[in-house]
């Protein structure tokens, strides 16, 4: 007797499809913390080094944009160990509008070392080609709602 395979339906839910590569997920998402952990000690280092001063002589909106990263790059680790995609997304925000404004400011003012935004730009690289599958497994881990969930718990 062979046995009988009930047809999906609300009354028998088919099983999610796997995720996407755990094990390289895990590691991107690592490596991603790890980038944006070094972004974050980088620019809290020259706050704590420059005081008021810290990035004295640039425009005040190249200062208040590189202040505010020591915000935006610990915002983005919280995300990713949340495992949201909403920080896959602002990871990718912070280091494009990072890299631009870098390599604007050494092609414009220079001042600031080239080999910086060479890491970042590699660091990006690797977001840009890797957020696809994170935000995937990001998805795919969400506990599903039901009645006794609610959505964005």
């Amino acid at each position: 007797m062979q046995p009988v395979t009930p047809p999906p339906g609300p009354a028998y839910p088919q099983a999610p499809a796997p995720a996407p590569h755990h094990r390289a997920a895990r590691l991107l998402r690592w490596l991603w913390i790890a980038g944006f952990a070094v972004g974050t000690t980088t620019h809290v280092a020259d706050l704590v080094v420059g005081g008021a001063d810290a990035y004295a002589g640039l425009h005040p909106a190249l200062r208040a944009f590189w202040i505010s990263l020591t915000l935006w790059d610990p915002l983005v680790i919280v995300l990713l160990l949340l495992r949201r995609r909403a920080g896959v997304v602002l990871g990718l925000i912070v280091i494009l509008a990072d890299i631009a404004v870098n390599w604007s400011v050494i092609a414009v003012v220079g001042g600031i070392p080239v080999w910086g935004a060479v890491d970042q730009t590699a660091f990006a690289v690797l977001l840009l080609a890797s957020a696809r599958l994170l935000a995937r497994w990001f998805a795919h881990d969400r506990p599903t709602p039901g009645p006794d969930r609610h959505r964005d718990s």
